[in-house]
């Protein structure tokens, strides 16, 4: 049983990444090596629990947190959450493409919708591109961002970073456009 749940934490974990669909193609083979100083499994309620400087490894794939929640329906991880000052996250999408690299308070990946949240102080980066916001969603098979802020913090508002090289790139996709208001 405890191979079934490694094996739908390892799926699980494969869809972490905030930017790209696809973990790097060995990184679906290696094994996920945990670690934290104290765990704890209910097989009851189907959850396990790891304390104390946590990191889980799997390829290109690193999650650093305080505690780990691994939430498991019918033998496989349905959610997974890092809880940390912040919780961490970094993988190497593809072979071509810069590291991804995420934090939040709360990270959680949400299976049967295939979404990763990032929650309270939410950051993603990959290659120069950067989104903060309160409240990060990604929608893994969509490949759609989306970010707010949170209304109840005066001046706290979604940012998002754009390298030149992303906005040269827009402006030769729209180069017989013009802008009007």
């Amino acid at each position: 049983r405890l191979m079934n749940v490694c094996a739908g934490i390892l799926a699980l974990f494969l869809g972490l990444s905030a930017v790209q669909t696809q973990a790097l193609p060995g990184d679906r083979e290696k094994p996920m090596r945990i670690t934290a100083d104290k765990a704890e499994r209910d097989d009851v309620n189907g959850v396990t629990i790891y304390r104390g400087n946590v990191v889980a490894i799997q390829g290109t794939l690193k999650i650093e947190s305080e505690k780990l929640t691994i939430y498991v329906i019918d033998e496989e991880a349905n959610k997974i959450v890092a809880e940390g000052e912040p919780a961490r996250m970094q993988q190497r999408p593809e072979i071509d493409k810069a590291m991804v690299y995420a934090r939040a308070s709360i990270i959680t990946y949400f299976r049967s919708e295939e979404r990763v949240h990032l929650q309270t102080d939410g950051y993603v980066e990959q290659d120069g591109s950067v989104v903060n916001g309160d409240s990060i969603d990604y929608f893994i098979e969509k490949q759609l961002t989306k970010a707010t802020s949170d209304p109840s913090r005066k001046d706290d508002r979604v940012v998002v970073v754009l390298p030149p090289s992303e906005l040269k790139d827009k402006d030769k996709d729209n180069s017989g456009a013009t802008e009007s208001e």
